[in-house]
């Protein structure tokens, strides 16, 4: 597929938009106030050196940490501006790789692009909680990004740049990447002609090198790693915590629409996969059919890995989170089934394929409103997204210049489902009085002081707090989530949990003195009487010990 430089530039705006306006992106929002930390801790051991969360980073299997460290000594630059330049170049990976997977189907460029930019809207995961862009630079969409560029290179017949793509995808996030794999071992066992094995055969040698160079990469984690134990079974009290804490893990826990809506997405995506029969090469056609079967077999999978043997290993794979392939493969399929009978000329015919195409992006839980039947604004987002697509197609299909149609309206998308549908996934965390504390504790503490948040319960205020004022929190929710990694991180944080959030907070600041906290933080409503002020603002109140 010949690709000139206005596609490129085309698919940079995408990306640009994607990123700055919908669906946008985050930083300390959610797992960037783990990563943060144990990432500042690697390259200055002298922080964090009583937080929990940072003594025993859970980096070892992955390249996140070496290429964050290796771009910051590079660049020049904190960890937020490297981490979100990688963000920002592998989301520009996924556009391109779905534009790969549209121009392999003869679709042309500019139709391409706008399959790309249904993609680029992204889908929230309903039941193992991921995105399909992920708004935190967090190693999981890298990984993504870079997936869906070997899908595409595949569907080109580029095999072994399709390799290189995935097995890169492998260093950052292997639970992420194991659909493709899975895929791809499927199509090379799949009796060919001798060039196409050979092509095949190529595809994998990158894969071989990806587990030699993350092997080789663990051995050489800087500072004390994590003695995650793969082989074990969860005892009782692991799994009770586990279960409230991080009940995403536990699809017996999903609500019951969550499987019909799984169903549902995968029986379209076979509709677009017949629709699309005769233009689908046999590579694409198996990458497709196999990631996605993978994703609803995840399911099943989970249950009797984890809820039923109790697997130790199944809470840091997390192998449902390959139900996102479910969504993004429909997503894609059925965007570009949408032009395909847009070339037929049967108009009404895609619009229903782009209807399916933006229900994913237009709500947070896709069919939910389905049930409820008072939510109107992902409908009415889903029929003018449609609409707006399909008129540009109609348009591009009568006009010697429709191309810039198309394209106009691929970068208009974002600007018509997100004020519509009004979909958010993320609530406003970050504020200036917040920044305000965590600059004062920087500038005016020892990097050995411990802090509380007594009254933020289930809050995430401290993580960002932790990762902006570089200083040790002592307990906190979020923090919590690492007992998916380590059992014996339980014995660590739950004591602390219990005995000093779990109850709320009682302005009884005398009773953290022994554990050590040295400054407890709170709001101006819950200020306490006749403690030690030593900052306050619009919002905050510190007190020392």
């Amino acid at each position: 597929m010949q690709t000139n430089r206005w596609v490129w530039l085309a698919l940079a705006a995408l990306t640009a938009t994607g990123f700055l306006y919908f669906p946008g992106h985050t930083y300390l929002q959610s797992d960037t106030q783990i990563y943060v930390p144990i990432l500042e801790r690697l390259n200055d051991p002298s922080l964090f050196q009583e937080e929990i969360i940072a003594q025993k980073p859970h980096v070892s299997f992955t390249m996140y940490d070496e290429a964050a460290l290796w771009l910051r000594k590079l660049t020049g630059w904190g960890f937020r501006d490297v981490l979100a330049l990688q963000q920002i170049v592998f989301r520009f990976a996924a556009l391109c790789g779905v534009y790969l997977m549209a121009g392999s189907l003869g679709l042309g460029a500019a139709a391409s692009v706008l399959v790309a930019a249904v993609y680029g809207l992204g889908a929230t995961i309903m039941g193992p909680s991921v995105l399909s862009f992920e708004y935190e630079p967090v190693p999981r969409g890298n990984a993504i990004g870079l997936t869906m560029l070997a899908i595409g290179l595949v569907a080109q017949g580029k095999h072994l740049w399709a390799g290189c793509a995935a097995a890169l995808a492998f260093l950052y996030h292997v639970p992420a990447v194991y659909p493709y794999w899975a895929a791809y071992f499927v199509l090379a066992l799949i009796p060919r002609k001798p060039d196409e094995m050979r092509g095949h055969i190529r595809g994998l040698l990158p894969m071989a090198a990806g587990v030699l160079l993350l092997l080789v990469l663990s051995q050489m984690q800087v500072g004390e790693g994590e003695q995650q134990k793969f082989f074990t079974t969860i005892d009782a009290e692991h799994e009770a915590m586990m279960r409230e804490r991080a009940s995403y893990n536990w699809v017996s826990l999903w609500p019951s629409r969550f499987y019909v809506q799984y169903v549902v997405l995968f029986t379209l995506c076979l509709g677009a996969v017949y629709r699309l029969r005769s233009r689908m090469s046999a590579d694409f056609r198996v990458m497709a059919l196999v990631t996605a079967a993978v994703g609803m077999l995840s399911m099943p999978l989970s249950y009797v890995l984890l809820e039923r043997m109790k697997w130790s290993l199944m809470p840091q794979i997390q192998p449902m989170r390959a139900l996102l392939y479910v969504t993004a493969m429909t997503v894609i399929l059925t965007a570009c089934a949408a032009v395909v009978a847009a070339s037929e000329r049967r108009w009404w015919e895609t619009s229903l394929w782009f209807c399916v195409a933006f229900l994913p992006p237009a709500s947070t839980t896709t069919f939910h409103y389905l049930w409820e039947r008072k939510f109107i604004e992902a409908p009415l987002a889903v029929v003018l997204a449609a609409a707006l697509a399909t008129a540009a197609l109609w348009i591009a299909a009568r006009w010697k210049q429709g191309s810039v149609a198309l394209v106009a309206a691929a970068l208009a998308l974002a600007f018509v489902v997100m004020p519509v549908s009004k979909v958010r996934n993320y609530p406003p965390l970050h504020h200036a009085e917040l920044d305000d504390v965590a600059k004062w504790a920087r500038e005016n503490t020892r990097k050995s002081a411990i802090f509380l948040f007594p009254d933020a319960l289930k809050d995430l205020r401290p993580g960002v707090f932790r990762a902006e004022a570089l200083r040790t929190v002592y307990v906190d929710w979020k923090g919590g989530g690492q007992i998916n990694f380590l059992r014996e991180f339980l014995t660590i944080w739950l004591p602390r949990w219990q005995t000093l959030m779990a109850s709320g907070f009682d302005k009884d600041l005398e009773r953290f003195r022994p554990f050590g906290v040295q400054y407890v933080v709170v709001l101006r409503s819950n200020a306490v009487p006749g403690g030690k002020i030593v900052y306050e603002n619009a919002k905050y109140i510190v007190y020392s010990l």
